[in-house]
């Protein structure tokens, strides 16, 4: 079970030190915004660089933008160690992974909550992470789509039929209550924004999920 914190909920005065505050971590799930491919605007590839020099993490970069393919290297090149491109922002999304791998970093593909999950059946050969939005892209502090879920437990049974170890992450309104449907559907990788860092101990919420999550794949 593992814990990605997603920084687009940290304070941007002073996004470091507040970063860092979600001690335990598995690692820092960066949100990459163009207000074209989502309605919202974001960082780049110098502060992701900035933040490398802090920490040793690994930063889980997810690229909503269009034409991911653009701007790979440059997310490489500022310390990337996942790199997630959305199946709906290219449609060259087979190339754009082989880039990411090619860069020498982890490949994660990414479905929004209307894109069925067959969708990512072409590129269980190569990725290493399966990335499903269960809130629609955008913006923190959303509630969870419910519907999100089944498709959780279709892509879980995907991978297993795969035979390949491929890594299910989910985000979107992910709390104590929500990571325990995710992870008895399948995932393994949960991204907490608003929940994490709009708490005043947000290591303690760190932990927190991690429990729930634990107790949920317990009770499976």
């Amino acid at each position: 079970m593992k814990i990605a914190p997603s920084i687009l909920s940290a304070d941007f005065a002073d996004l470091a030190d507040s970063a860092a505050r979600a001690e335990g971590a598995d690692m820092l799930h960066i949100d990459v915004m163009d207000g074209v491919f989502v309605p919202n605007i974001t960082i780049g590839p110098g502060v992701v660089a900035a933040l490398r020099k802090r920490f040793s993490l690994p930063f889980d970069v997810h690229l909503m933008i269009v034409n991911p393919e653009r701007h790979i290297s440059a997310f490489a090149e500022a310390g990337a160690d996942i790199i997630t491109v959305q199946v709906e922002s290219t449609p060259h999304v087979h190339r754009a992974v082989q880039m990411v791998k090619q860069a020498g970093l982890k490949a994660g593909v990414c479905i929004n909550p209307a894109t069925p999950a067959c969708m990512v059946s072409e590129l269980l050969d190569i990725a290493d992470m399966i990335l499903i939005m269960t809130v629609n892209p955008g913006f923190g502090g959303q509630t969870m789509i419910p519907s999100a879920l089944r498709k959780v437990e279709e892509v879980s049974r995907m991978v297993q039929a795969s035979g390949r170890q491929i890594d299910i992450e989910v985000d979107g309104g992910i709390n104590e209550a929500t990571i325990v449907d995710a992870a008895r559907a399948g995932a393994n990788v949960f991204v907490a924004g608003s929940h994490v860092y709009g708490s005043s101990d947000p290591a303690a919420a760190v932990r927190r999920l991690r429990e729930a999550a634990l107790s949920a794949i317990a009770s499976r």
